[in-house]
């Protein structure tokens, strides 16, 4: 069985068996009728994935494999705050009619910044410290930038990027390790999402810095199940789990943005049956 599903399992029963219930307290999303949507939620949530051993892929239903890279590139290559650049419409919601999201996600890792070393991005920096300066601890990303909050029409939830090189004896090639930091999370709708998401961006980033890739260490501060979710949640964590797809991704692209969708495909991915018209709060 893929080891992302035991994760993902553990993580829901133990929301369910303990974590705080929501209702009575201020809350702000609503649910497209408009009554208050509120959640069962866990503080602090840490899950480990070893991406040397398996692409924690869950398959308790299928992942939107193609749209989740294209929503990476969206914010990580292509640097862009505007859907009409993407393939899939999760974003619709809370972008304005000429289809900006504000100076949220692609729009933060694109500013130029002045260092020692002269001006970057912040996609850009982590490239040039990974190849000039691979065991610093300052190799990192930061989308919450307080400066701009008034005009993002979303506060980003994965905010944060931490990238940390470790030796494992007997490599030849430096590992890639990397820590997902989240501020809220919509366990159903986006945990295996984000994780998929930045699996492929540290396979994609060790690959180009010469690595190997190692840990992807997911943190949340606020893992919530919604109440219109916990029937759902309830019925996907008892269907069969499946060994984890084969990650593959094209050994050929040595530079961060040559990489296309075409690049990367999972092979052997048997899951359950998708899930359809899962309400999503605003």
């Amino acid at each position: 069985m893929s080891r992302a599903d035991v994760i993902f399992k553990e993580m829901c029963e133990d929301i369910l068996e303990n974590g705080t219930d929501t209702r009575g307290e201020k809350v702000r999303p609503k649910w497209e009728d408009g009554s208050f949507a509120y959640t069962i939620k866990k503080f602090g949530v840490v899950n480990r994935y070893d991406l040397s051993e398996e692409f924690p892929a869950c398959t308790f239903r299928k992942v939107g494999f193609k749209n989740c890279i294209d929503e990476i590139l969206w914010i990580w290559q292509k640097k862009s705050n505007n859907i009409k650049e993407l393939r899939s419409h999760i974003w619709d919601s809370w972008a304005d009619e000429e289809g900006s999201i504000g100076k949220a996600y692609g729009y933060q890792l694109g500013v130029k910044h002045k260092y020692r070393e002269g001006e970057f991005d912040q996609v850009d920096r982590v490239l040039y410290d990974l190849k000039n300066n691979p065991f610093s601890r300052r190799i990192m990303t930061n989308l919450y930038n307080h400066h701009d909050l008034h005009e993002m029409n979303l506060y980003p939830c994965a905010y944060s990027m931490t990238f940390n090189v470790t030796e494992k004896p007997g490599c030849d090639k430096l590992i890639l390790n990397g820590i997902l930091n989240q501020r809220s999370q919509d366990v159903l709708t986006a945990n295996n999402w984000n994780v998929v998401q930045y699996s492929v961006l540290l396979h994609m980033i060790a690959q180009v810095s010469d690595m190997e890739v190692g840990e992807l260490v997911h943190v949340i501060a606020d893992a919530h199940i919604y109440d219109r979710h916990v029937d759902i949640i309830k019925e996907l964590i008892s269907r069969p789990m499946y060994p984890a797809p084969l990650f593959h991704m094209n050994p050929d692209v040595k530079n961060f943005y040559d990489f296309t969708l075409e690049d990367f495909s999972l092979e052997n991915y048997e899951t359950g049956e998708q899930v359809r018209n899962i309400p999503v709060a605003v």
